[in-house]
């Protein structure tokens, strides 16, 4: 059984167990936090129905903030010598797909 959930304007597939890297969520480490649905296939039967999806419960537990890879943004105009380099680091949160439903994940 996965679901597909909407998380910081992204969409995932996830499944019982799966580590996931989204974006910051304010929630302390060890709690739990619910995802929203959008999709959800149990084997043989799909609901792609974002209302009837929502029903479903995924439960995803905080493991990790952090800070993600620095992204280097370099902006240029030719012949105008116009040249800027920025980067950028985005607070990321690292969290474990509890459960989808009523599928728990295996310690």
């Amino acid at each position: 059984m996965y679901a597909i959930v909407k998380t910081g304007g992204k969409q995932y597939k996830v499944s019982a167990g799966d580590y996931l890297n989204i974006e910051k969520l304010d929630a302390e480490v060890g709690a739990t936090v619910p995802l929203t649905a959008i999709a959800v296939v149990d084997g043989d039967k799909v609901e792609a129905d974002p209302a009837k999806a929502a029903k479903t419960a995924v439960k995803a537990e905080v493991v990790e903030q952090f800070k993600g890879d620095k992204q280097i943004i370099f902006k240029f105009k030719k012949r105008k010598n116009y040249k800027r380099t920025r980067g950028h680091r985005q607070n990321l949160t690292r969290v474990k797909i509890v459960s989808v439903g009523s599928e728990k994940a295996a310690k």
